[in-house]
């Protein structure tokens, strides 16, 4: 006997159509295609009946169910009667429990494509929304942060250590790398230009002047908003589906408190920090091509960007990334703590914020750009 599902239909000589049902039928196996049943039915002329043979039926589960279901209304709609007494004695009862509360009239709401301008008050509407939770949880984290400095706040110091170190030291390899190779691209990029001119030096100060203004904070952030951002997004979405965050809430623990404020301090401290070794890193990339493709020494290299950098330079970029480093824990916690309360939710959750943190940090540096250079920095 075969072990996946068989079907076998023929007419009787009496005019009736017998389909005979073999094997296995379960919908983790490959189902026989019922199409054969409705092109036996509709054939002229049609049968006055239809039967059923389950003699070597072996196992089955709802998939039987579909196709049988499937049969039966084509042979209502048809006018042909069924006889079920061929099919086993649980098919029978579940077909006529499903059979018991009658679809109601237009039940099944048709489907009607919205116009464009419902899709565009739609979303102006889910955007107001957005923005006003969005506010609303801002609010609320500043308040919490303002209670911090008067040691009112609840949450766990051995939580923000661990944060911490997930956001700090751990992040450590893949800021590293990145901005390496950041570093090594512009120092690249530079040179095939100011080789024109004679004046591959100043590939030092391109270098050391994009890193630590701008491209160091920016790589830092755009690195921590895939990697913690997200992170925290999927933790506070997951607890949310667990209804951790209820319990929290039930045990009279704001969950502000203990769950998005060590979140924010632990990314708004190290980021400053991931900067700063962003910003080594990238120049160190720089001077790898300088000193293997345009003859430079690392010394005078180094010295060159030493003559470039200043204080106020390396002080800004780490002030913007003290800002990333904000932006991002608020977007990946917002995220979270409006997530739904589904696995899909999660998934949901950790790309809205990865994107919403993108959209902030180059949002924040644009803004950036435009006061530093109205200010003369």
């Amino acid at each position: 006997m075969s072990q996946h599902g068989e079907l076998y239909v023929h007419r009787t000589a009496d005019g009736a159509t017998n389909i005979r049902i073999a094997g296995s039928w379960r919908l983790r196996e490959a189902l026989p295609d019922p199409d054969a049943v409705e092109a036996d039915i509709i054939l002229s002329p049609q049968p006055h009946s239809v039967t059923f043979d389950t003699t070597d039926l072996t196992t089955w589960d709802s998939g039987i169910l579909t196709f049988l279901t499937r049969v039966i209304e084509l042979c209502r709609d048809r006018g042909i009667r069924v006889d079920r007494s061929g099919l086993p004695s649980g098919a029978q009862r579940l077909l006529a429990l499903s059979e018991a509360v009658p679809e109601k009239e237009d039940a099944r709401a048709e489907e009607v494509e919205a116009s464009l301008l419902e899709k565009i008050g739609a979303s102006t509407i889910s955007f107001g929304t957005s923005l006003t939770e969005m506010l609303a949880f801002i609010g609320d984290a500043s308040v919490v942060l303002l209670k911090l400095f008067g040691r009112r706040v609840r949450f766990r110091r051995s939580d923000l250590m661990m944060l911490i170190q997930q956001t700090g030291a751990e992040a450590v390899g893949i800021v590293g790398l990145i901005c390496f190779l950041v570093g090594l691209i512009l120092a690249f990029v530079g040179a095939a230009q100011l080789q024109q001119f004679g004046a591959t030096i100043y590939v030092a100060n391109l270098v050391g002047v994009a890193m630590v203004r701008d491209v160091g904070a920016l790589m830092a952030g755009i690195v921590m908003a895939g990697r913690s951002g997200a992170a925290f997004a999927a933790e506070l979405a997951s607890m949310k589906v667990s209804q951790e965050i209820d319990a929290l809430s039930t045990m009279g623990i704001h969950p502000l408190e203990f769950l998005v404020l060590p979140r924010i301090i632990a990314l708004a401290v190290m980021m400053p920090l991931l900067c700063l070794y962003a910003d080594f890193v990238g120049i160190l990339g720089g001077a790898f091509i300088g000193v293997t493709m345009l003859d430079l020494s690392f010394q005078t290299y180094m010295q060159q960007t030493a003559d470039a950098v200043d204080l106020i330079a390396l002080v800004g970029g780490m002030f913007k990334a003290f800002v990333y480093g904000l932006l991002i824990a608020i977007a990946g916690t917002l995220r979270g703590m409006q997530a739904s309360t589904s696995s899909a939710g999660v998934g949901a959750a950790t790309t809205s914020a990865v994107v919403t943190s993108i959209v902030f940090i180059i949002s924040a540096a644009g803004i950036f750009s435009v006061v530093f250079y109205v200010l003369g920095i």
